[in-house]
């Protein structure tokens, strides 16, 4: 069973980093969490995913092309918690003049609660799993996830990555966000936040979950040898990493 999350000592944190600690709960993982808390970390979550996620690039490598020539395309973000990063994603479509419709889903109806407060025309939150959308036959130009695979199981991830192929249309791709765990992860996600754990992240779950993420987080070789054929694994920049399958993948 998965033990309440707790910062460790920073020394203490550094040196374990060598190996995932898959045991370690984040706090908004509690069924039973603060739903203020909660709340007011899916709200500031946008603050922080700027700079992590960077929805940006995500648009402009893996969205973009695919609406280079059709104009039109579909997305699908697994695991989207409050919808931050699909909204920005689709922000930016907007501003293009591209039409862009993303379908939010997350198993935590909590994080779906919030998320819907931002439906559109072009933007839906649902409760649902891949395996749920893959039985109703849908397919998607882009399926997507961030900060996903950490959670996961090696049943569970390899279910997914199988989901996946079956999700993704032709001429589409499929791409998998999670940070990379290392020491340069922790140090530079525990120094950048410190300063505003008593003001901006204050009240939020933002600081000890993203240091227990990144160390439930795996290393690159760690998912090389996890991925079936067809996948591979990309380096991404701040400690990112994704995995990528469908075609046109491009070049490190």
């Amino acid at each position: 069973m998965a033990r309440p999350a707790a910062e460790p000592g920073l020394l203490h944190a550094l040196a374990t980093l060598d190996r995932r600690d898959a045991d370690a709960a984040e706090l908004m993982d509690d069924p039973a969490a603060d739903p203020d808390v909660l709340d007011r970390t899916y709200h500031r979550f946008g603050i922080v995913n700027r700079l992590v996620s960077r929805p940006a690039a995500v648009y402009e490598e893996w969205v973009r092309p695919r609406l280079a020539t059709t104009h039109s395309a579909r997305l699908l973000d697994v695991g989207a918690g409050g919808g931050d990063l699909p909204r920005e994603i689709l922000r930016h479509a907007e501003r293009d003049g591209l039409r862009l419709e993303i379908v939010a889903i997350d198993p935590d109806e909590r994080a779906v609660r919030y998320a819907s407060r931002h439906e559109g025309p072009r933007f839906h939150a649902r409760v649902a799993t891949t395996a749920d959308l893959v039985a109703e036959g849908e397919t998607f130009d882009v399926v997507w996830s961030n900060h996903v695979l950490h959670h996961l199981t090696p049943a569970e991830l390899g279910a997914l990555l199988a989901d996946t192929e079956r999700l993704v249309a032709p001429g589409g791709i499929g791409v998998h966000g999670d940070i990379e765990r290392s020491v340069g992860a922790y140090l530079g996600f525990w120094a950048a936040t410190l300063p505003f754990a008593l003001n901006v992240l204050a009240g939020s779950f933002i600081r000890p979950d993203g240091l227990t993420s990144i160390r439930r987080s795996h290393t690159a070789p760690e998912l090389a040898a996890a991925i079936p054929p067809g996948w591979r694994v990309k380096r991404g920049f701040p400690s990112r990493l994704e995995l990528v399958w469908g075609s046109e993948i491009p070049d490190d």
